[in-house]
């Protein structure tokens, strides 16, 4: 039995079960069933029906049912092809008797009407009017507004993943996890929006093809059976109303799955537990609603006892749930009492008492603490680790540890960013809202208290949660609060990297490459150039964004420029022509295309003349030259933003650096390379020329 090539098993498991639907659906079109099948095949379909329903209900996530547009799809398919199978039937042994399309349909003609036609067509036409005006209209249009807002909120998810990604809160694996989420979620209720109306046009299918059972058993009962016309409508009529119910019923239940479906909120939560707790999360509102009901109770003519039987038990309710309540607040509120403290003997001051200033600092207010406290769920700590570790692989030294304490000076919702103790950042969130970031384009206002991204100044308004999906569909970018702190500490603390690069972390890089490469490290301190020289080179490469990673060509570098010339700014200029791929991929990627901005030949010997005048502080530059060379400047950088390309300023080598100290936080996005960077594997394109 276990090589059997047919098994269960192995159809499933081939790929055969979708064509073996299929040819199933085909043949109860093409061939004649007998009455035993389609009872068999009818209380399977309103098996199935319940099924989907039930699965719909229990599912914790829409997306968790992504197959339920195909599944509904091949439901309907199910319940036409068995429409088509009771209408053969019915219409060629339909003079045989109200048994002759089976007992299912029998029943539901004869028990649930009683054999009445008026009730039986009564009871299918409401079935057909809640089917067809009121959950299937509704589900269709909640199913194309979620399709349309899932596909206007692509954009600032896409945005908020990139944004968490860059900041180090979340790895490759979990960027590309919630891209592909996003990308099932528009998926599936693109999907939805489609399949509702396979649901939409059953119910018209169900109507018509009653009408065409009944017109065409009356003819063939009365012209080709010569029944009298009270027989033929009697058989007639309860085998089309009864087939017409039993597939009315299935397709309520349809409509009702893809109305649950489309109206369960993305939250994993069970829908039980969701309606519960939202319904009757406050005693107030069972207790209003027994008291109005006892009220009506107690009116003349009313029905007394039900009413106040329910408000009764309404208001036992609402107590049980009030003494609940209060019950769990009390035991949360109560606190051990305070221990008292020993008093300590006073000792005199030592040099221990005086403690270093941290390199980072974080000091929050007093309302701030959970953000901190994993034993209140705060996953700030964990994320500032993330951080750290990112930014310590990207820019190729280790950043040190970020202290976190709480300061009663500030606000109870502020906080403080320091580095060496000199407050570098500082912002007053609201811990119980979330920020939506206007990335430059959005759809609409939002209702909230308006205020600035503290690590980027874009403006931004904060919201309640349960606004979140409604402004992510305006086009906002919304983070929590957690992202908010970290974001700001990142752009920092990247800012801000060569001021954290000290003698220590200089000295553990030259152990490290010694380990791999001791010929290149022996002899360089102090013969070649001392610590602090070394120090140097990599604190003005980092303050230009460039990363320390390539340790080993670095130092090669500095190792044969220092025996020439040992000023760092030469050894600086020497060592980024060294990294000049680096640095080129790092602003530019790998096109082999470079798109640049120069100077006017004029204007460069103009800085050229000023700077071997005054040295490289400028000072005397022109006022009014400086004004339109910063604002020609600026006007190309946003031009080649807007056209999607990196701006790139390219200069003499005697240029560059003041240039780049020049422009460095008013034109953050424009990065300066002198023409000796440019490795010659890059085809130079000249996009604008900036002149006095």
């Amino acid at each position: 039995m276990e090589n059997s090539g047919f098994s269960l098993k192995s159809i499933l498991n081939g790929g055969l079960a979708a064509p073996f639907v299929l040819v199933a659906l085909l043949a109860m079109i093409v061939l004649p069933l007998p009455p035993f099948i389609l009872d068999m095949l009818f209380t399977f379909n309103i098996a199935l029906s319940l099924t989907i329903m039930l699965a719909s209900i229990y599912v914790l996530k829409p997306l968790h049912f992504a197959a339920f547009p195909s599944i509904l799809l091949i439901a309907t398919l199910l319940r036409l092809a068995l429409n088509v199978a009771s209408t053969r039937v019915v219409l060629l042994e339909g003079h045989t008797g109200t048994a002759a399309a089976g007992n299912v349909i029998e029943a539901f003609g004869e028990f649930v009407i009683g054999g009445n036609y008026t009730v039986g067509f009564v009871i299918f036409a409401i079935l057909v009017i809640i089917n067809f005006v009121v959950v299937t209209k509704g589900a269709t249009r909640i199913a194309e507004v979620s399709a349309r807002f899932t596909l206007d909120s692509m954009p600032g998810k896409q945005m908020a993943i990139d944004a968490d990604l860059n900041a180090g809160l979340i790895d490759q694996d979990e960027a590309r996890e919630r891209r592909e989420e996003i990308m099932r979620e528009s998926d599936f209720y693109g999907s939805m929006d489609g399949a509702s109306k396979f649901v939409r046009g059953d119910a018209v299918a169900g109507m018509i093809i009653l009408f065409i059972n009944l017109i065409g058993g009356l003819i063939i009962g009365v012209a080709q059976h010569d029944l009298s016309f009270a027989e033929a409508a009697h058989n007639y009529t309860l085998l089309t109303i009864g087939d017409g119910l039993v597939a009315q019923i299935p397709s309520l239940l349809l409509a009702t799955a893809a109305g649950l479906l489309v109206t369960r909120s993305t939250k994993e939560e069970d829908m039980g537990d969701q309606i519960v707790s939202q319904l009757f999360g406050d005693p107030k509102t069972l207790a209003v609603t027994s008291a109005i009901i006892g009220g009506m109770g107690i009116i003349p003519g009313m029905p007394n006892v039900p009413f106040l039987l329910l408000a009764v038990a309404g208001g036992s309710g609402a107590w049980f749930m009030m003494q609940n309540k209060k019950e769990a607040e009390r035991i949360a509120t109560t606190a051990p009492p305070p221990t008292k403290e020993t008093p300590k003997e006073q000792r005199d001051l030592s040099w221990e008492d005086l403690s270093p200033v941290d390199p980072i600092g974080l000091e929050i207010g007093y309302r701030l603490i959970p953000l901190v406290d994993k034993n209140q769920g705060g996953q700030l700590m964990t994320r500032i680790k993330g951080i750290r570790k990112k930014i310590s692989q990207d820019l190729g030294f280790l950043i040190p540890p970020v202290h976190i304490r709480d300061n009663l000076d500030l606000a109870p919702t502020a906080y403080q960013i320091t580095l060496f103790g000199v407050t570098f950042g500082e912002a007053e969130i609201y811990p119980d809202r979330m920020m939506a970031i206007n990335p430059g384009q959005v759809f609409g206002e939002l209702d909230g208290i308006k205020g600035q991204d503290p690590a980027f100044g874009l403006e931004s308004v904060w919201i309640e949660a349960s606004q979140r999906e409604h402004a992510q569909a305006q086009g906002y970018t919304v983070v929590d609060v957690d992202t908010v702190i970290a974001t700001h500490l990142s752009k920092i603390l990247q800012d801000h990297a060569h001021e954290l690069l000290g003698r220590e972390e200089v000295q553990q890089l030259l152990d490290n490459l010694a380990k791999v490469a001791p010929k290149l490290v022996e002899g360089l301190v102090p013969d070649i150039i001392p610590l602090g020289g070394v120090q140097k080179v990599l604190q003005n490469l980092l303050e230009e964004n460039v990363p320390v990673r390539d340790i080993r060509t670095i130092i090669e570098s500095i190792s044969e420029q220092a025996v020439r010339n040992p000023d760092p700014e030469a050894i600086t200029a020497s060592t980024r022509m060294a990294l000049s791929h680096s640095i080129v991929q790092h602003v530019n990627g790998i096109k082999a295309d470079l798109p640049i901005i120069t100077l006017d030949p004029e204007l460069e010997q103009i800085l050229l003349q000023t700077l071997q005048a005054t040295g490289e502080g400028g000072a005397s530059l022109e006022p009014g030259l400086a004004e339109n060379m910063h604002k020609n400047l600026n006007e190309a950088a946003q031009r080649q933003e807007m056209s999607g390309e990196s701006s790139i300023l390219v200069v003499q080598a005697g240029l560059r650096s003041w240039i780049s100290r020049f422009i460095k936080h008013s034109i953050p996005g424009l990065s300066v390379l002198s023409y000796n960077e440019i490795p010659d594997n890059k085809q130079i394109r000249i996009v604008a020329n900036v002149g006095r």
